[in-house]
């Protein structure tokens, strides 16, 4: 059985393993997960971040670059189908400037 939710805690250095096509092993593994639970999620926080990613971001990827205890707020909402791509936006513009 696959999980519905698998969190990836790394120094971002995995991209390291890209082979030829491009693609990490990370992401190699999520998309044999995916076949197995099409409904999966995944969380790939990045202690250190870069301008890359392991697994590129979409609608059952969330990328975290950094940590702080704001963290287990985000996965929750990513976890619960509350955080999509306008949530950001909605965050975002209620930041008084």
């Amino acid at each position: 059985m696959a999980p519905d939710l698998t969190i990836i805690v790394s120094d971002n250095q995995s991209w390291i393993d890209a082979r030829h096509d491009g693609a990490s092993e990370a992401l190699r593994q999520w998309a044999e997960l995916k076949r197995r639970n099409p409904r999966a999620k995944l969380v790939c926080i990045d202690l250190q971040p870069y301008t890359n990613t392991q697994v590129p971001e979409r609608d059952d990827v969330l990328n975290i670059g950094g940590f702080s205890d704001e963290v287990f707020e985000r996965i929750a909402d990513f976890a619960a189908g509350r955080l999509g791509r306008e949530r950001w936006v909605e965050r975002i513009e209620a930041v008084p400037l």
